[in-house]
Parts: structure tokens; sequence; C-alpha cells
């Protein structure tokens, strides 16, 4: 039953992570874009998720860890780049 399940939810991360590349690549604007990247690496981190339980490993949830610190960061600075036009203050 595991298997289904983890099969399924591979196909439908693998479907949101491919929406949200295009989003990414055809956003009207520059807020649509950050989200989309926001989304991405959520989606990332699901995929590394389901693959560590898939494979029985701990190292890909130490991955996961590490790509939600580096998206959570470089989207406040995506962020903040956007409002101010300056990163560093």
């Amino acid at each position: 039953m595991l298997s289904v399940v983890i099969d399924l939810a591979f196909s439908l991360v693998g479907a949101a992570f491919a929406l949200s590349f295009w989003r990414l690549l055809v956003g009207p604007s520059l807020p649509d874009r950050i989200l989309a990247l926001d989304t991405l690496y959520v989606d990332a981190v699901a995929l590394l998720v389901l693959l560590g339980i898939h494979r029985s490993s701990t190292l890909y949830f130490e991955a996961a860890l590490l790509i939600a610190l580096m998206g959570f960061v470089s989207t406040i600075a995506l962020c903040k780049y956007l409002l101010r036009g300056d990163i560093i203050e």
C-alpha cells in the first residue's frame, strides 16, 4: 500500500514541480516569478522527502532541510531586493 501511495505522490508532486517551473518561465510579473520560485523549492523539498521515504535513507532528509533553509533565505533576499532595490543596507 505504501509503495502505491508513494508512486502517486511522486507523480502529483512532480506535476506540481513542472507547473511551478512553467510559471517561473512564463510568469507575467516579477512577484509571480518569485512566488513560483518559492513554490519550486517547496516542491523540491517534498520530492526529496518522498525519495528518502522510498529509499529508507536519512541523507535525503538532510538535503531537504538544507534546500528548505537556502530557499527561505533566497526568497527573503529576492523580496527585499524587489521592495528596496538593495539587499544589504
